[in-house]
C-alpha cells in the first residue's frame, strides 16, 4: 500500500511511557513511513517498506519494537541490523531517546572497530534490543556472548545497502538461528532482487508499504555541476565556503586518500576540516561524527560509507569533490543536505571528461536536475 501522509500519534494506541518521549522530541505527527509501518508492526506482522530516505524509518520500527519489549525479561527480544557502524550508532541513539521513559529497557549497539572485550561486558547488562552490524553480531554468537534464541521482532534497515555490501551470508546465518521469531521488518531505499529473495525465504505475507518521494517529503536542494582545474578544485569549495557563508557541509570522496589529502588542503586554508574513513580508529570516527552532530565542526569530509550514517537536520550544502562510482551513492550524498523541510545545495565539481560523462549518467538515471554554474568575481555560484 502506498502512503502519501502521516496521522496523529495518539491514535496509535501507545503506551503513556512512549507517548511522553514523542511529546519531549516535540512531535505530534508521524511520518507516511511511521503511519503505515507502527500498525502492523504493533500487531506481530511482517513488513517490507520501500521510502526515501529521511523519512524517519528509525522510529517506524523503533516504536513498535520498544512497545512490545518485556523489560522484566533479561532475553534479547529484538534485533537490529544495519550495514554500517555509523547507521548502528544512529539507530540506538535514536532509539534512546524513545525509550527514555521506559524503565528497564536496555539497548546494546554492537559493531566492528570498537574492542569486543567492551561489548561484552555491555552485553551482561542483559539488554533486550541489541543494534548490530551483521558481521560483529555473528561474532558474538560464535563466541556465545549473545543468545538470540528469544528473539521475536528482526528488522533490516537499508537492506539494500547491506546485501550490497555482501552481508547476505551473515543476515541469513543470523536469522536461521532465530527460531522463534515472530516478525521482520525490512526497510530499504530500493527493493533489489536481493531484498526480494530474502523477503520471500524469510516473511510470510509481508504488509508493503511504499512511501513515494513528493513534494512534501522530498528535499529541497539546488543541485550545481561546476567545471573547474582538477587543481583548483579545493580552492573552488574555499571561494564557495566564504562566499555563501556556509557554517556545516559535508564534502564527499571516493578514496581514503582523497579524503586525507582535501582535509589537509582545508586546514591549510584555515578552515575547521576533519575527515572520517576506514583506516582512521573508531573512538576518533565517533569523535569526528559527535563535533559535526553538535554543530562543532564546519567540514566534515568523507567517503561513502558516512552517507548513510550521519542524520544532521541543519547540513548547508554538500560539496562532491569527486563524481560518485554509483548512481544511488549520488542520491545518498546529496540528501545529506535539505533535509527537515530545509533548503540544501549540493555542488559537484567536475574536471575531466569521464567525470562529466558520470555526472550526465546519473542525471539522466536518477532524474535530477543538475544546473550549470560558475563563479562570479566574489566566489559567489552564479548559473552559466
Amino acid at each position: 500500500m502506498e502512503y502519501t501522509q502521516g496521522a496523529r500519534f495518539d491514535i496509535f494506541g501507545l503506551s503513556e511511557a512512549t507517548m511522553r518521549a514523542i511529546r519531549n522530541k516535540h512531535y505530534e505527527i508521524s511520518t507516511p513511513v511511521q503511519a503505515g509501518c507502527i500498525p502492523p508492526m504493533m500487531a506481530g506482522k511482517d513488513v517490507i517498506a520501500k521510502a526515501p530516505t529521511g523519512t524517519g524509518k528509525t522510529m517506524a520500527f523503533g516504536i513498535p519494537i520498544i512497545e512490545r519489549i518485556d523489560p522484566d525479561s533479561e532475553a534479547v527480544q529484538a534485533v537490529i541490523l544495519a550495514p554500517t557502524r555509523e547507521l548502528a550508532l544512529q539507530i540506538t541513539e535514536e532509539m534512546r531517546e524513545v525509550a527514555v521513559c521506559h524503565e528497564g529497557v536496555r539497548l546494546v549497539c554492537l559493531y566492528g572497530g570498537q574492542p569486543i572485550g567492551k561489548q561484552i561486558n555491555a552485553l551482561k547488562r542483559k539488554p533486550q534490543i541489541v543494534v548490530a552490524t551483521p558481521g560483529r553480531l555473528s561474532d558474538h554468537m560464535k563466541r556465545r556472548t549473545v543468545t538470540v534464541k528469544d528473539v521475536r521482532t528482526v528488522v533490516l534497515d537499508e537492506a539494500d545497502r547491506m546485501l550490497d555490501m555482501g552481508f547476505i551470508h551473515d543476515v541469513t546465518r543470523i536469522l536461521d538461528k532465530i527460531p522463534h521469531r515472530e516478525n521482520l521488518g525490512m526497510f530499504s531505499a530500493t527493493i533489489s532482487r536481493e531484498v526480494m529473495d530474502i523477503s520471500w525465504v524469510y516473511q510470510r505475507d509481508p504488509e508493503e508499504i511504499t512511501v513515494r518521494p513528493t513534494q512534501e517529503n522530498k528535499p529541497d536542494i539546488l543541485q550545481y555541476r561546476l567545471e573547474v582545474d582538477g587543481d583548483a578544485k579545493v580552492d573552488t569549495i574555499a571561494k564557495i565556503l566564504n562566499a555563501e557563508g556556509l557554517e556545516r557541509v559535508i564534502c564527499f570522496c571516493n578514496t581514503k586518500g582523497s579524503t586525507e589529502r582535501l582535509t589537509k588542503f582545508l586546514q591549510m586554508r584555515g578552515f575547521d576540516a576533519a575527515c572520517i574513513h576506514g583506516d582512521i580508529p573508531q573512538k576518533k570516527r565517533e569523535e569526528v561524527m559527535q563535533r559535526f552532530r553538535e554543530g562543532k565542526l564546519h567540514v566534515f569530509v568523507a567517503t561513502d560509507v558516512a552517507a548513510r550514517g550521519i542524520d544532521v537536520d541543519d547540513v548547508d550544502a554538500v560539496f562532491n569533490f569527486e563524481v560518485p562510482d554509483e548512481n544511488e551513492y549520488y542520491i545518498h550524498r546529496i540528501g545529506r543536505t535539505g533535509r527537515a523541510k530545509r533548503h540544501g545545495v549540493a555542488y559537484t565539481l567536475l574536471s575531466d571528461f569521464p567525470s562529466r560523462m558520470r555526472l550526465d549518467d546519473i542525471a539522466r538515471h536518477t532524474g535530477s536536475q543538475i544546473i550549470s554554474a560558475r563563479l562570479d568575481e566574489d566566489g559567489h555560484v552564479v548559473p552559466c
